[in-house]
């Protein structure tokens, strides 16, 4: 089975098909205004994934129609067989998520979209390989034939086919802004104890002090060392008879 390729349906917003401006990063809203019956039963396929979309970009840069077609003859693939791989075109995949009902379609249509260029020291300015696929950003769009669909793309680049690295999980490498921030909480937090412990747990401690001493006082020979009126206490003093 071959491929066939259709160009990409016009954007509301441009009025142009779907366009990617080299090494430009951005953000791209692009509604299709209209889905007809074709194109929503084709959109039921790449949704159920009986079908790949699969979209082709150039390489490099085309020269203009009037020498496309010699262009594209001096630029034959030597591999035999049927494919995508082309020296003319890069691929680009995009795993169009959704859930398939009766009657209509919910689509994820927040797509993000990676791109990688060739080394400049190799290829300046050439395509090596790109990618898109949907993420589940904001609820899915429910689309019926005739209605339009809002598609929005985040466009990334790279500048060789290597990928950098990212979030390790829980537990990895420790950067310097994440230690800043931990500095600056333990502070924030040490001073909060400082201001509780002053303004109020101090002022408590010494209030309650000062009225057990009091206490103490005002109680007289129950605490141990007051006046007795009699002799039982041991070191009272007793009211004797005086001539």
């Amino acid at each position: 089975m071959e491929l066939s390729y259709i160009p990409f349906p016009t954007c509301n917003e441009t009025g142009r098909p779907l366009e990617l401006l080299f090494g430009v990063e951005k953000e791209i809203n692009c509604t299709l205004d209209f889905i007809d019956d074709p194109f929503f039963h084709l959109l039921e396929y790449y949704v159920h994934n009986d079908a790949p979309l699969t979209c082709r970009i150039p390489t490099k840069p085309l020269p203009p129609s009037a020498l496309k077609a010699e262009f594209e003859k001096g630029t034959q693939d030597d591999l035999d067989g049927q494919g995508s791989l082309s020296e003319i075109y890069t691929p680009m995949v995009v795993a169009l998520a959704g859930t398939l009902q009766l009657s209509h379609l919910h689509i994820a249509s927040s797509l993000n979209v990676l791109v990688h260029a060739a080394p400049k020291s190799v290829a300046p300015g050439t395509i090596a390989a790109a990618t898109a696929y949907s993420i589940s950003r904001e609820p899915p769009t429910r689309i019926v034939i005739g209605d339009s669909l809002p598609l929005r793309f985040s466009v990334r680049w790279y500048p060789n086919t290597s990928l950098p690295s990212g979030w390790t999980g829980v537990g990895g490498h420790l950067t310097f802004s994440t230690l800043v921030y931990c500095l600056i909480s333990a502070g924030a937090s040490a001073a909060i104890c400082l201001a509780y412990f002053r303004g109020i747990e101090l002022p408590r401690r010494l209030k309650s002090h000062g009225k057990d001493r009091l206490g103490g006082v005002e109680r007289g020979g129950l605490g141990g060392y007051g006046i007795a009126n009699g002799g039982y206490g041991g070191y009272g003093y007793g009211v004797g008879k005086r001539d």
